[in-house]
């Protein structure tokens, strides 16, 4: 990705920010046991987490990185942090780094502010900590120990500037339209603008103006499909701005109703398995950063193969798992429908059953079964629709 390749290897190649970057580096120049630590406060994409690094780096620290993920209750915070505070780790002298630190309150926070806190109060190593806001209560408790630092969008002249010498090595151009559209929707995020800009560039036809427009979730599944190369294909997926769930459940319906081999079949569900498994850790751990690596593990389904094509189930991929291990009853109808159609209880559940719940669902077809049995069904469909 162009956002990596291009990413600062050095602080002057940063841009923007001028005065917050000085002031951190004069951080640094001054810092010795007991300085406040630093809060770094800014929108996403502008540089925070990369000058924490190069900093780091530039002043013989051995950086360790954190999410907020990582610290969320008091039992995390002693077993990751406690051991660090005031060591000398193999590689030098340890710096803590704890992105998102704005993402550790809520339901999720078990004591985790509070501890932070307390090793804020008396840091004995560099601490930075960076975040996309500050307005919540527990975010006021920790500015009250930090020093914060205001990280601001970066003027579009600057974006503008180093757009167009990232297209220039790349031996690539937009039209001077398209560059102002990119930089008018980065909204000053530079990772963003970059990755937008090579989706346009190297991706799904990007000469035209509806590259600017997410690709809705049909075009965007057949197109991915009917890609012409793997760089085609991924530009594809990235345009596709949609809930990560929805397109994960448009990928496997898609997949599962097309006409495809078994070994194929079983290729293309494995890494469905593998993104659901991801998406999962991402909802139970709140570590968003990880979404950066769910469209890279999706780009493994990419073949040009014309026999898949957007279908979309009546039901959701996590109402079709309900519906297959959920009820007993609907177990035993699934187990008597299977038989009479000679297919296994699986296949009919998955790709049989939630056609037949549309149809009753929309009275289209009424099922002649014992009372008592029919009764109870009927409840159970129910509460699934």
């Amino acid at each position: 990705m162009w956002s990596e390749k291009y990413r600062p290897q050095n602080i002057s190649d940063m841009i923007g920010n001028e005065e917050s970057r000085s002031s951190i580096i004069e951080w640094f120049t001054k810092w010795k046991k007991g300085t406040k630590p630093l809060l770094l406060v800014g929108p996403p994409g502008i540089g925070k987490t990369t000058i924490s690094y190069l900093t780091a780096k530039q002043f013989g620290y051995d950086l360790i990185g954190l999410n907020a993920s990582d610290v969320r209750s008091k039992s995390q915070i002693n077993e990751i942090l406690t051991p660090v505070l005031g060591n000398i780790s193999i590689l030098g002298i340890p710096m803590i780094f704890i992105d998102e630190v704005d993402g550790i309150h809520g339901r999720g926070d078990y004591g985790g502010v509070e501890a932070l806190i307390e090793i804020l109060k008396e840091p004995t190593v560099p601490i930075i900590l960076a975040a996309n806001s500050d307005e919540s209560d527990k975010m006021k408790s920790i500015k009250k120990v930090v020093k914060t630092i205001y990280f601001k969008p970066i003027p579009p002249r600057l974006l503008k500037v180093y757009l167009e010498n990232i297209l220039r090595k790349e031996n690539s151009q937009l039209s001077p339209g398209s560059v102002i559209k990119v930089i008018d929707r980065s909204n000053g995020d530079i990772r963003s603008m970059i990755n937008l800009t090579q989706s346009l560039v190297t991706g799904f036809n990007p000469q035209t103006e509806k590259s600017f427009e997410s690709i809705n979730v049909e075009d965007g599944i057949n197109a991915f499909f009917k890609a012409n190369s793997l760089d085609e294909a991924r530009s594809v997926l990235y345009s596709m701005n949609i809930d990560p769930k929805l397109k994960i459940d448009a990928f496997y319906s898609s997949i599962i109703t097309s006409n495809l081999d078994n070994s194929t079949l079983a290729k293309l569900l494995e890494i469905i398995s593998k993104v659901d498994m991801l998406y999962g850790k991402i909802m139970k751990t709140q570590n968003w950063r990880l979404l950066r690596y769910l469209n890279e593990t999706l780009i493994g389904l990419y073949q040009n193969n014309e026999r898949i094509r957007y279908t979309q189930y009546n039901l959701s991929w996590p109402l079709l798992n309900r519906i297959r291990w959920d009820g007993k009853k609907i177990k035993s109808f699934s187990s008597m429908m299977a038989k009479n159609l000679h297919q296994s209880s699986s296949s009919f559940i998955t790709l049989c059953f939630p056609y037949m719940l549309f149809c009753m669902k929309n009275k289209k077809l009424e099922l002649e079964l014992e009372d008592t049995f029919d009764d109870i069904l009927e409840k159970e469909i129910e509460s699934i629709l």
